[in-house]
Parts: structure tokens; C-alpha cells; sequence
């Protein structure tokens, strides 16, 4: 059974809860399933799942994965102690301590359990620090929707385990053998995307090694066109799995769209082979590069 520590600010043993039915596929075979939203009254939250109350905290079992639920981090670190997890839904408004410093904290434990960080407060900012902060395998904004959110967990939840297949290989994380790590001159926004500039002052966009292989195979892209303007930290391309799942690749760098590479579009086989080189999704003429590349790694 897959364990998720679900940390929100909420508190969940004490709220007011609905629990309305859906339909949903699962992971398998598109088999639909009736689970419930848990949804504490008055609050953006969403997570789909079949609710369980017990004296000290709210578990919840969705397909396959028992989630705990910590309304403040003390709790959650808590829990890690206790009992190993494989992800942890994180928000960043939190009390005492907030999403970022609860990251820290993993750091300074040693805790290596990927992070997937949440927020109502959806900035710019807020996406950019996540998505760069260490420990953060993914964000999403919320509201979301079920669909949303089952795809988030399943990436990152195989996110986290390519990362640890390289760490029992002994290989560092940038240099494993499970994905192809950001060649050395490409500056990267967390696990998503990355950005190579050109000497021509533009720059070249795409997708991480890693992110594909996460959402483990890509029937088809949806691209801007040129002319449009790109935000970090804002989606930049939609990838659609074999499977129908929807992931929003979200954008390392800003700037006015100048080509959109058209083979990608049309064969999103190639950007799986070659993400780095042939499989680029954009050229752009960066807005404000400066700024931008503070938020991004090498």
C-alpha cells in the first residue's frame, strides 16, 4: 500500500465535511470507480478519496494509497518519523511553519520523501519557489479537480522513484541512469523544464528527462504559437500521457514565443528520445532573463 502525508492548514478533525460521489478512471485499465471528495466546508480543497475518521487524524484510501492527513507541520514531521511515506502533499500557508520552511526542515532531517507543494494563493512567486526549492517534485494550484490532482500524485509519486533508483545505483541525482539528466550549460526549473540561452540573446525551452519519463509516455503536445508570450512559472505546453492524463509543463523562462518546433508537434515520439537537443518545444526572446534565471539551477 502507498502511503501520502497530506499536510493543509485546515483543521480537518474538526471541519465541517461533504462528501459528494464521482466518477473517475484509475490508473489500469480506465476502469471507472466511485470515490469521494473530501472537501472541508468553505475551503479551496480538494482531494479525491474515500474518508475514514479516527481520533487523531483523517486517513483516506484512494486507489491503492492510504493518505494522512496533518493540519500543522509538527504533525506531519511527526508522522514521517513514524512510518515512511512515498509523497507528501504540502501546502505553503501554513501555521508556525509554512510550506518553504517546512522544506527546510526535511533538508536538515535528511528526509529525501518528494514534496508536492499547494496553494489558494496561486502567484508567479509562489509556482517559481516551489517548483526550485529542494525536496519539491511538483506544485499545484488550487481549486483542483480530481483529475488534477490523481494525475499530480502519480507523477510525482514516480518522480520519487526514479530519483531513488539513482540513489541506490550510488549516482547523484543529476547523473543517473533511470533519466537523462539537463546537459551541464542548461539552467532548469526544478524537475519540469529548462532553458538554454543562445548567443544570438534568444533562448531555446523543453521539457525535462525526467518529467516524461514521470508521466511515463506522451501521446501528443499542445503548444502556444508564435507571437504569444510566455510567463515563468506559468504553463507553456500541455503533454497528454497515452493514458489521457493532462500535464501542464510549466514555463522556465518568459519572452515572446519567435518559433515553435513544429516536429515536436507533430512527433512527440522525438522529444521523448531527444528532450535536449532535437525534442526543444519553443525559441523565445526572453523578456526579462535577469530576473528569471535567479529562480533557475545548472
Amino acid at each position: 500500500m502507498i502511503r501520502v502525508l497530506f499536510l493543509c492548514p485546515i483543521g480537518v478533525r474538526n471541519a465541517q465535511l461533504a462528501a459528494t460521489a464521482t466518477h473517475i478512471r484509475n490508473g489500469s485499465g480506465f476502469t471507472p470507480r466511485v470515490f469521494a471528495i473530501l472537501k472541508p466546508m468553505g475551503a479551496a480543497i480538494t482531494a479525491v478519496a474515500t474518508l475514514f475518521m479516527t481520533s487523531d487524524s483523517v486517513i483516506v484510501t484512494i486507489i491503492r494509497m492510504t493518505i494522512t492527513a496533518a493540519d500543522h507541520a509538527a504533525r506531519a514531521l511527526q508522522c514521517l518519523d513514524e512510518r515512511k511515506f512515498r509523497l507528501v502533499l504540502c501546502d505553503i500557508m501554513m501555521p508556525e511553519l509554512d510550506g518553504f520552511q517546512f522544506l527546510e526542515e526535511l533538508a536538515r532531517r535528511g528526509i529525501q520523501t518528494p514534496v508536492v507543494m499547494m496553494t489558494g494563493y496561486s502567484t508567479v512567486e509562489n509556482a517559481v519557489k516551489s517548483l526550485s526549492s529542494t525536496g519539491s517534485v511538483d506544485y499545484i494550484s488550487k481549486p483542483f479537480t480530481a483529475d488534477e490532482l490523481l494525475t499530480v500524485i502519480r507523477r510525482s509519486i514516480r518522480c520519487g522513484m526514479l530519483l531513488d533508483e539513482a540513489e541506490s545505483a550510488s549516482l547523484p541525482r543529476h547523473n543517473s541512469m533511470s533519466y537523462v539528466p539537463c546537459p551541464a550549460n542548461y539552467y532548469r526549473l526544478g524537475h519540469a523544464s529548462w532553458v538554454l540561452m543562445e548567443d544570438e540573446g534568444t533562448a531555446r525551452i523543453g521539457v525535462s528527462d525526467l518529467f516524461l519519463k514521470a508521466a511515463e509516455g506522451i501521446r501528443e503536445f499542445e503548444l502556444s504559437a508564435p507571437g504569444d508570450d510566455l510567463v515563468q512559472g506559468i504553463p507553456c505546453a500541455v503533454a497528454t500521457s497515452r493514458d489521457g492524463s493532462m500535464h501542464d509543463i510549466m514555463c522556465p523562462m518568459g519572452g515572446k514565443i519567435l518559433e515553435v518546433n513544429t516536429q515536436a508537434q507533430s512527433a512527440p515520439s522525438l522529444v521523448e528520445k531527444d528532450p535536449y537537443f532535437r525534442g526543444w518545444l519553443y525559441r523565445i526572446l526572453p523578456s526579462d532573463p535577469e530576473i528569471n534565471l535567479q529562480w533557475l539551477s545548472l
